[in-house]
């Protein structure tokens, strides 16, 4: 008679899951890469819960080698939930793999309690178990470190959106101060930010200031000149302040054109020229005598 190997693990899943449960979450909690202080007992009985009943379904309606059929979707969906949310709360992949591994160790008593002395059948199931839960850790890592990316790539949108400020310094004057280094996504950024602002103000000036842009190469001034290219086409002109000493060489030495662009050393000379572009002026109040 050809046994499938797997086919006792499916059967101590179905018939001692309860008594599983209770050992597993026992493991789990004596565990410190359970993380207690980041994920309530009452969740994590509910999730190992969850998870043992997904698993015994699937175990019980496929084979335990192919972790991809359509029968081990519901575990995987389960898997990818959990990891996902606890990258999102700084559990580590390896802290996210135990929650999987930790279930071996009841398992396997399990299985030798069931098979007794049949050491070839035993060793068959045991390694079985093992393959199945070593996949589905694996998994779980896989699935963390997506998370752990997509988290990383919203932290680096949410901090260009907040390091590319456009501000309205006067009726129709904006400035747009940038600080650090000027790439082709950032530029992107920017680019978006200011014409959104030209929208939103109808601003015919805006100056874009590199004070805090610490050097400027080719590619930097080719961002700067694209930028300033967008503005024009949506009716802004625009000017460079905080052209430094060192700058200023460096894009003679390059030999970039900025001609066509008014530039200025510092943000309040650019600002001097914005008014008198547009008819205004700041002067000075005497004080009450």
């Amino acid at each position: 008679m050809v046994r499938n190997a797997g086919s006792r693990v499916a059967q101590v899943l179905e018939k001692h899951e309860r008594d599983l449960l209770t050992a597993w979450v026992d493991n789990q909690l004596k565990t410190s890469a359970t993380r207690r202080d980041l994920i309530p007992e009452a969740d994590l009985r509910e999730q190992s819960r969850e998870f043992l009943r997904r698993l015994r379904d699937a175990a019980a309606g496929g084979s335990l080698d192919d972790i991809e059929a359509t029968s081990w979707q519901p575990v995987r969906d389960l898997l990818r939930e959990l990891s996902t949310e606890r990258a999102r709360h700084g559990f580590t992949p390896s802290e996210t793999a135990t929650f999987v591994f930790s279930l071996k160790e009841p398992l396997f008593s399990r299985l030798r309690q069931e098979i007794g002395m049949d050491a070839a059948t035993l060793a068959e199931e045991t390694w079985a178990a093992s393959l199945l839960l070593d996949r589905l850790g694996l998994f779980t890592t896989e699935i963390h470190q997506q998370g752990r990316e997509d988290v990383i790539n919203r932290q680096n949108e949410e901090m260009l959106e907040l390091s590319t400020p456009v501000v309205e310094l006067w009726e129709g004057i904006l400035a747009l101060p940038l600080i650090g280094t000027l790439d082709s996504a950032r530029t992107q950024v920017v680019m978006e930010n200011l014409l959104q602002r030209i929208v939103e103000t109808g601003a015919s000036i805006a100056i874009i200031d590199i004070t805090g842009v610490p050097t400027v190469d080719t590619l930097v001034a080719q961002h700067l000149l694209k930028t300033v290219a967008a503005a024009r086409l949506m009716g802004a002109d625009c000017l460079i302040s905080g052209i430094r000493p060192q700058i200023a060489q460096t894009i003679v030495h390059l030999g970039v054109d900025l001609q066509s662009v008014t530039t200025k050393a510092t943000l309040a000379d650019a600002f001097a020229v914005a008014l008198q572009r547009t008819g205004q002026s700041v002067g000075r109040v005497r004080p009450p005598a």
